[in-house]
């Protein structure tokens, strides 16, 4: 009597696994280009465009027409210029008429301090 042809369970679940991933790997793959496709399609529906923000338009700038030289205080005006006959800076600015000296458009510069 002939004896069964002894195979090992590391065969037997090798062989199984490999007749497994077999059996799923068409799913798989049409899965993956269905996805793709639907990438591919998201990409079509921007008309093109590309994904860079463009930058919105600013407002234009009112008219200054108060400026105080205080701490935050950065550029002078041109008109704070002209009303102080040249003083360009702040410090300068501060220096002949105080910290917090406001300067409106139309009216007296202020006192000058001390």
């Amino acid at each position: 009597m002939p004896r069964p042809a002894q195979t090992s369970i590391a065969d037997i679940i090798s062989s199984t696994i490999a007749d497994a991933v077999r059996s799923i790997t068409p799913t798989i793959q049409r899965r993956i280009a269905a996805l793709a496709a639907e990438e591919r399609g998201k990409g079509l529906a921007r008309d093109g465009r590309s994904r860079r923000r463009v930058a919105r338009a600013r407002p234009r700038a009112k008219e200054m027409t108060k400026w105080v030289a205080d701490r935050r205080a950065r550029r002078v005006p041109t008109f704070v210029i002209e009303m102080t006959g040249g003083i360009d800076t702040k410090k300068k600015i501060v220096a002949r008429y105080g910290d917090n000296a406001a300067f409106e458009k139309g009216k007296p510069p202020p006192k000058a301090s001390k």
